[in-house]
């Protein structure tokens, strides 16, 4: 049987409806994908503006650490930040419209500091996703110069060359043989026996160990493990690491990863040199006041440094980058004084009144020089002053936190500028938004 005429017109008018519809989504889809395909392009040219700014600024960033003049000369060499952060704004400019932006504004987050270290570019590009149809669109990115993600404990200085003790036929320096003695002694008396696994390890051995084991979270790279100063040692057994864990700081031992439960640094006589500052943290040098230190400040700065055995330009440079040397200084988050001390903290070090310079300077040497004790690293030292210890005891590294990295590569950038030498201190380019 055939069917009727109107149910074949029905038929054909459905079958069109259907085409019709599959037309309208494909040219939707179509318009959708193109729109797509624009912010992709749209974000490929804000990440490459982002990362091009911030290599512009970190080729130029020592020259904002040059001194302005020479003798009664304007120095070539330096910038002011002015200068710096134009530089960067370019590159990010035009490396945005080499990508086909067009509209694009280029920002930076922490200007206000002596020494900016993020980017932010923004592209605001109209998408077109019909027939002349644009609507309103656009990307961003955030580029930074921040320490080495890989640091983690990696003191510079080189190896030990002093003399050497040996405990159950493992090498350590005398001071921390002696201190494992009397750690000894007191777990024997609480029934445990402690065994050396490790201690000194040359550079070229920790070269073997590496190859063997190429993970930088269990084995470090050659010339960062502690274990070449002659401080540290691995004990066990494990039935041992609960009472460590409690016990060992007496003896000034403290737990340096806190994965590896086995592993114990001695904390006295390791000053700013036994972690790679400075070419001579130990002598006269490290004493003295760098000139961007106020006239006033100097004296106090110098008598920190040789009580707690920190560097008086690492000093220097922290309140620089805390206060810009204002004894009054208070910040929304409720820091105070010179050296920035929250109240808890302030007390917890014994000082009574964060206002009183001087008194704010000894306590930021003492805490700075517990810090380098505990992590072995000028910059991570830095960064627990900053986040706090947990924060840098949780991953072994400079926390992922945009003020604390920042910073960091602040003070590192101006003990740079002051002719200090900082293991690690090298700044690298990193997307980070």
């Amino acid at each position: 049987m055939r069917p009727a005429r109107d149910e074949t017109g029905q038929a054909t008018i459905l079958v069109l409806g259907v085409a019709m519809a599959l037309l309208v989504g494909a040219l939707v889809l179509g318009s959708i994908a193109r729109g797509m395909g624009a912010q992709s392009e749209q974000q490929r040219a804000a990440d490459l503006a982002a990362l091009a700014g911030a290599r512009a600024m970190h080729d130029a960033y020592s020259r904002l650490f040059e001194p302005a003049t020479l003798g009664r000369r304007a120095n070539p060499m330096h910038f002011e930040r002015a200068a710096y952060l134009a530089r960067g704004r370019e590159a990010a400019t035009e490396t945005a419209r080499r990508n086909d932006a067009r509209d694009v504004a280029v920002s930076f987050p922490d200007a206000a500091t002596f020494a900016p270290v993020r980017i932010r570019v923004t592209v605001r590009d109209p998408i077109e996703v019909g027939d002349g149809e644009r609507v309103a669109a656009g990307a961003r990115a955030e580029a930074e110069l921040a320490p080495p993600a890989d640091i983690a404990f990696a003191a510079g200085a080189g190896e030990y060359r002093g003399p050497l003790a040996i405990r159950q036929g493992k090498p350590m320096r005398p001071d921390v043989a002696a201190a494992f003695d009397r750690m000894a002694a007191s777990a024997r008396r609480d029934g445990i026996s402690l065994v050396v696994v490790s201690g000194f390890r040359t550079t070229a051995e920790q070269a073997v160990l590496f190859a063997r084991h190429p993970d930088p979270k269990w084995v470090a790279p050659p010339g960062q493990s502690l274990h070449r100063l002659g401080t540290e040692l691995d004990l066990g057994p494990s039935t041992a690491y609960i009472w460590l864990a409690a016990n060992a700081r007496r003896f000034h031992f403290t737990q340096r990863y806190s994965w590896e439960p086995w592993h114990y640094g001695f904390t006295l006589n390791a000053g700013s040199s036994s972690v790679g500052f400075g070419q001579a943290a130990d002598g006269e040098r490290a004493r003295t006041a760098p000139s961007f230190v106020p006239a006033r400040f100097a004296a106090p700065l110098a008598r920190a440094a040789q009580r707690w055995n920190v560097s008086a330009a690492l000093l220097g440079a922290q309140l620089y980058a805390e206060s810009n040397f204002n004894p009054f200084a208070r910040s929304p988050a409720g820091a105070q004084g010179i050296a920035q001390f929250m109240p808890a903290t302030a007390q917890a070090l014994g000082l009574r009144d964060p206002f009183d310079a001087d008194a704010a300077i000894d306590a930021q040497a003492h805490l700075m020089r517990d810090l380098l004790r505990r992590f072995g690293s000028v910059p991570l030292a830095l960064a627990a002053y900053n986040a706090g210890p947990g924060a840098v005891a949780a991953c072994g590294c400079v926390p992922p936190y945009p003020e604390t990295r920042g910073y960091v590569a602040r003070i590192l950038g101006l003990l740079g500028g002051a002719g200090e030498a900082i293991a690690g201190g090298g700044l690298e380019v990193r997307l980070v938004a």
